[in-house]
């Protein structure tokens, strides 16, 4: 995935539709979360077991996959519109996790 591709192919997007009054950090943070419950919805009441097996059907992929990709395109926006290095930012917080929590 050409993470920087994609960020343009949005830029994109919104100003033909003209929606780049609407993207604002504040606003796709906004509207991150609600897609984020919205992929936690599908598996709210579910079992452990179930939630795993959620992806072999696949009516429940597609819908899975459908809030994934919200959730990743409202993430990328918002590191668009703030500058933030997703590839940079990524390897900075492994590290960072490697630190906190060292393997035993």
């Amino acid at each position: 995935m050409d993470v920087a591709a994609l960020q343009r192919r949005l830029r994109d997007f919104a100003a033909e539709r003209r929606w780049q009054h609407f993207h604002t950090p504040k606003n796709l943070a906004t509207a991150l979360v609600v897609e984020a419950a919205e992929l936690a919805e599908l598996f709210q009441w579910q079992t452990a077991e179930e939630s795993i097996a959620a992806g072999a059907d696949p009516v429940q992929a597609e819908r899975i996959g459908d809030e994934i990709a919200d959730v990743l395109l409202y993430l990328l926006q918002i590191a668009d519109h703030t500058g933030i290095d997703v590839a940079a930012a990524v390897e900075r917080k492994l590290a960072k996790n490697a630190l906190k929590h060292p393997a035993p």
